[in-house]
C-alpha cells in the first residue's frame, strides 16, 4: 500500500481532522467530545494520511511543545506501516521545528510499543479521561523509525 502524508493547516482540514477524530475517539472510545478538542488544534502542526484511494485514514498532530497526539487510525489501517508513517512524519515536523525531544500521553497498553520506537517513561501515571496513561519522552535523534518524505 502507498500511503501519502500531508501536513495540513487546521482551518482548513477541520472538517476532514475532526470527522477522524470523532470516529476513533468519540464513537469507539467514547471519550467526550469537549475533551477530544481543545485550543491545541488551532496552533498545532497536523498530519493527515490518506491510502491508494487518496481516502483520509489516519491523523496526529504536533504541539509547539512537542507534544504529539490526538493519533487516531481508522480500524481497517491500524498496523505498523500506518502508524510508522505517521509518527515519523511528527518526528520530522519537530526536527525541522528544532525540538531536541518530542513526548506523547499513552495509555498503558502502548507503552512497550513506544519503548521500542525510543521513548521512556517520565513520571507517574495518571488517569485522563477515564483512562490511565503514561507520559513517554524520546529525543528526536534517537527515534527508531525511517525517514518519510512530506507532501505540503
Amino acid at each position: 500500500m502507498t500511503l501519502t502524508v500531508k501536513n495540513v493547516d487546521w482551518n482548513e482540514a477541520k472538517n476532514v481532522l475532526s470527522k477522524l477524530r470523532e470516529k476513533v475517539f468519540v464513537y469507539e472510545w467514547r471519550i467526550p467530545r469537549e475533551c477530544e478538542f481543545d485550543h491545541q488544534d488551532m496552533h498545532a502542526i497536523h498530519i493527515l494520511v490518506l491510502d491508494d484511494n487518496k481516502q483520509e485514514i489516519a491523523t496526529g498532530r504536533l504541539t509547539s511543545k512537542g507534544e504529539i497526539g490526538r493519533i487516531a487510525v481508522v480500524p481497517k489501517y491500524r498496523g505498523p506501516d500506518v502508524y510508522h508513517t505517521l509518527f515519523k512524519a511528527l518526528i520530522d515536523n519537530a526536527e525541522r521545528l528544532g525540538l531536541q525531544q518530542v513526548y506523547v500521553q499513552c495509555d498503558l497498553e502502548g507503552v512497550d510499543y513506544y519503548q521500542k520506537q525510543g521513548f521512556n517513561p517520565v513520571g507517574s501515571v495518571y488517569m485522563d479521561a477515564g483512562i490511565a496513561r503514561q507520559k513517554i519522552a524520546c529525543s528526536t535523534s534517537e527515534f527508531s523509525l525511517q525517514r518519510v518524505e512530506l507532501t505540503h
